[in-house]
């Protein structure tokens, strides 16, 4: 699916939203990508050079964290790079920037600077640590702020070091996702007061509320150590096994009906020990990682018609896309040939739609400076000065 650029079409819940990304890697980037799949107006704020990215990819035009939206680039070092930014924030209702606490003031857009311009302005701040505190100025990645959190202690197997969850816990769920909550919070109350408001999301804080309920778990006795448990590989019938083929079956069979088809499925015999008789549990896992060895995944998947014993396939990337129920649901899109999921949840009436391709720095900013009502004399003077670029080249 080819869409054009040149003109966007707003039509998710957000539609008419006016938001400000100071670009970033990681958390906000999948903030603002939240915002901007549910109709919102984002403009990225890339660097006017050395606009780099960080991570595996280094192809801004496949960087999905940046679809959906258009980039401006600005020199913010430059005498007038808070003036291009400050321009935008006063017709804007949101701004999300992911700096160490005080470089934002530095740099002349700090919350105080922006809410002179515009006093019912979001400021949506994403931090790995919060903006005060004994370790606001010290860096790290989601690793860090999982560990910080509690929450990386729990994930992993018996008598295995704590296994990284990509950058699902930290960067996205309790950092960007959190963001997005604080900000459409915001939003919402400033309905009644009219007055903005300063949003700090710490990946720290947004990783251990993503763990709430196994901090009770842990309190209360019924949780043991990483691995032994029900939901975290300890129990025989929550855990991946091998297929004959050598793939993989998931199978999350916890209660006991569910429990009893996948006893069923697998013919097991009848004098298993009791489900949750955890000193059995090793034990048990031999029998069903045996069991499920001994057909392939397609089989497995077939038998299962009819039953309900709580199974899934594991599929790759590259598998999950073509799976009947995906396709039935639309829950994948191809935008100019790069397949990636579709925008959720889903809305009745306004729709959430993905209709720009990630942007390379500056590729609109002439056209951003003209759509947010910028003197056309004034934004041909910062091109001039090298205060914003049309394109940048150097990444």
């Amino acid at each position: 699916m080819v869409r054009d650029d040149s003109k966007r079409s707003f039509t998710g819940p957000l539609s008419g939203l006016k938001v400000i990304e100071i670009g970033s890697i990681g958390p906000g980037p999948f903030c603002a990508m939240l915002l901007a799949d549910l109709g919102a107006d984002v403009i990225r704020v890339d660097r006017a050079t050395g606009s780099g990215l960080v991570g595996p990819n280094g192809d801004f035009r496949t960087e999905l964290l940046h679809r959906g939206r258009r980039s401006l680039a600005v020199d913010l070092k430059h005498p007038d790079g808070a003036a291009v930014v400050l321009s935008l924030v006063a017709d804007a209702d949101v701004l999300i920037e992911g700096f160490r606490p005080g470089v934002a003031e530095r740099l002349g857009i700090g919350p105080d600077d922006c809410a002179q311009r515009n006093p019912r302005l979001i400021y949506g701040r994403m931090t790995g640590f919060g903006q005060d505190g004994p370790l606001a100025q010290h860096v790290g990645h989601d690793i860090n702020y999982v560990a910080l959190s509690g929450a990386l202690s729990l994930i992993g197997r018996q008598g295995q070091p704590p296994t990284p969850p990509l950058s699902l816990i930290g960067d996205f769920g309790g950092g960007g996702m959190l963001l997005a909550l604080g900000v459409l919070s915001a939003l919402f109350e400033r309905q009644r007061s009219g007055l903005g408001h300063v949003v700090d999301a710490s990946m720290v804080e947004g990783a251990a509320l993503l763990a709430t309920p196994f901090f009770g778990f842990a309190q209360t006795g019924v949780w043991g150590e990483r691995g032994t448990n029900i939901v975290d590989s300890g129990a025989p019938y929550y855990d991946a096994y091998e297929t004959a083929d050598g793939k993989w079956l998931a199978v999350g069979a916890m209660e006991p009906h569910f429990y009893a088809d996948l006893v069923a499925l697998l013919e097991l015999p009848d004098d298993l020990p009791d489900q949750n008789d955890r000193s059995q549990w090793r034990q048990m896992k031999k029998i069903f990682a045996d069991a499920v060895r001994g057909r392939t995944l397609t089989e497995w998947l077939d038998a299962a018609e009819g039953l309900t014993p709580c199974i899934a396939p594991v599929l790759d990337v590259d598998e999950a896309p073509l799976h009947p129920h995906h396709v039935a649901r639309g829950a994948f899109i191809d935008v100019d040939g790069l397949v990636q999921p579709a925008p959720a949840p889903r809305f009745s009436r306004t729709a959430a739609t993905v209709d720009r391709r990630p942007p390379m720095p500056g590729e609109h900013t002439a056209e951003i400076l003209t759509d947010w009502g910028i003197d056309p004399d004034r934004s041909a003077e910062w091109l001039r000065s090298g205060a914003v670029r049309e394109a940048v080249a150097d990444i």
